[in-house]
């Protein structure tokens, strides 16, 4: 039998890998305004840690990537590079379906899987029950009708039609309408991807009304 030789053996593929976020980590920080220590703090990890990522030395595994696109108010696919598809930019008043939960209504008012969300919102009336929310991001809020008491940290303030409110969601907040009939406000978030059904402000199970 012939000896056929044999040539090289054939690469073995090397494993997929993130694109590069290391820019895109460190130029969301600076745009944010914040410093390392701060970033760092927000998203559970060390200085030194996050300083390796956006220098490139280190590769964020995806859980990071969800905490830091959470704490710069963007996306996963936008800090891998990807192109979002076309969205239409406007959301008409028929196409959008009220989802209640625990006596809020909520109604989409921007596009869903954007950075910023935005809802309508039928705050009902508070009580000292009502949760007191701390997560990262920011919110705001203008209130329509009625009167709503906002309560952040340990300041209560009573906002009025035409008041509005602009706060880092860091600080204990509590929402609630200031008369028994509730209000109506129009409410901005930079929580991840969040639909209504998952904001949830109240403390029950959302469902369609």
């Amino acid at each position: 039998m012939d000896h056929v030789p044999r040539g090289p053996a054939p690469e073995t593929a090397a494993p997929d890998t993130l694109p590069d976020v290391a820019p895109q980590l460190r130029a969301l920080r600076r745009r944010r305004g914040l410093t390392l220590e701060a970033a760092a703090q927000r998203a559970g990890l060390s200085p030194a840690h996050l300083s390796r990522l956006e220098t490139g030395n280190r590769q964020p595994s995806l859980p990071m990537l969800l905490a830091l696109a959470r704490i710069y108010g963007t996306t996963v696919a936008e800090l891998l590079g990807e192109t979002p598809p076309e969205r239409d930019p406007v959301i008409r008043a028929d196409r959008s379906e009220p989802v209640e939960a625990d006596g809020w209504i909520y109604r989409q008012a921007g596009g869903a899987g954007r950075a910023m969300q935005c809802l309508r919102v039928h705050v009902p009336y508070a009580t000292r029950a009502d949760i007191v929310r701390v997560h990262p991001g920011e919110e705001w809020l203008y209130v329509l009708e009625g009167q709503v008491r906002l309560a952040l940290g340990e300041t209560v303030h009573l906002l009025d039609p035409g008041d509005s409110a602009h706060f880092d969601s860091l600080t204990p907040h509590r929402i609630g309408a200031a008369g028994r009939a509730g209000a109506e406000v129009l409410f901005v978030h930079t929580l991840l991807q969040s639909p209504a059904a998952e904001l949830c402000l109240g403390g029950g199970a959302p469902h369609p009304r």
